[in-house]
């Protein structure tokens, strides 16, 4: 038996979590076990560049970047397969070329949009990789519409009721129905208590999940319009959920922020209000 591991790179960026692609790694596995032979696969993420309109941190271009990494991450490994990644360079070739010399490939696997959507393809990512690498290089096209089409992805904004029943018992109902994706998104609040937020992001994550949903999160820009903005550029949503306190207590609501996300979006908003106590005011728009 080989004991040398055959090494696929996979890069990738929005598409990383594409049925295609999984399906392409999961035919490798089970070429390389026919052959008896280990199998490893390393899952690059350029960092995709913002398209226009608000202020992004480059903090929270790499957040969103490594949630997707771990989430395609977790999807190999529970299917049995040796897998590990990293958030690399913005630029896709840079990146590709980067991780062969760091970790060795025997073959690389590209996932891009269809052409009409694909920024890589238009570069000519592919030959170029091919060129340059002298490797095996696979091309996945990976339609993300069809992919969800039986999925409802649900944005949900939330800082101090992020973890409040109304809100954790909405998204239950939403859930229990049909079969939803869950971003929770927290906007930080003005002192900046990020080690908080990502205290009270990860208790409802784990709420979420021993629900058995699927839910992901991330702490982003302060200002929750601006957030909201922002994270409709790295988690396309069919719909977003905004959770506040009572109006009397809730400087989101003195500020619009739920017709304010109604008219700046096509997507249906729901508003969920928590009446519970809490250490802290929401942030003020």
């Amino acid at each position: 038996m080989n004991t040398v591991p055959h090494r696929i790179v996979v890069v990738a960026n929005e598409t990383v979590g594409g049925k295609a692609l999984i399906d392409a790694v999961k035919h490798h596995a089970e070429e390389a076990h026919k052959r008896h032979e280990p199998f490893h696969v390393t899952v690059v993420c350029p960092q995709n560049q913002p398209k226009s309109g608000y202020v992004i941190y480059d903090e929270s271009v790499r957040s969103a970047a490594e949630n997707r990494l771990r989430t395609t991450l977790a999807q190999l490994r529970e299917v049995g397969i040796d897998a590990d990644g990293e958030v690399m360079d913005p630029d896709p070739f840079s990146a590709t070329m980067d991780a062969v010399g760091a970790y060795g490939a025997d073959q690389i696997i590209i996932s891009t949009h269809p052409d009409t959507r694909s920024g890589w393809l238009r570069k000519d990512l592919v030959d170029r990789v091919r060129e340059e690498s002298g490797l095996p290089v696979e091309h996945v096209v990976v339609d993300l519409d069809a992919d969800r089409e039986h999925l409802t992805r649900t944005l949900v904004v939330a800082n101090q009721t992020v973890g409040g029943q109304p809100l954790i018992d909405l998204l239950k109902e939403k859930g229990h129905k049909s079969r939803h994706n869950f971003v929770v998104i927290m906007p930080q609040g003005e002192g900046g208590e990020h080690g908080d937020a990502d205290a009270r992001l990860a208790h409802t994550l784990e709420l979420l999940h021993e629900s058995g949903l699927e839910a992901m999160g991330q702490v982003m820009d302060p200002d929750p319009f601006t957030a909201v903005q922002n994270a409709l550029q790295f988690y396309p949503a069919d719909e977003i959920v905004i959770s506040t306190f009572p109006e009397a207590r809730s400087g989101w609501l003195r500020s619009d922020l739920v017709e304010r996300i109604k008219a700046s979006t096509s997507k249906p908003v729901e508003h969920v209000v928590v009446d519970e106590a809490g250490d802290r005011e929401e942030a003020s728009a």
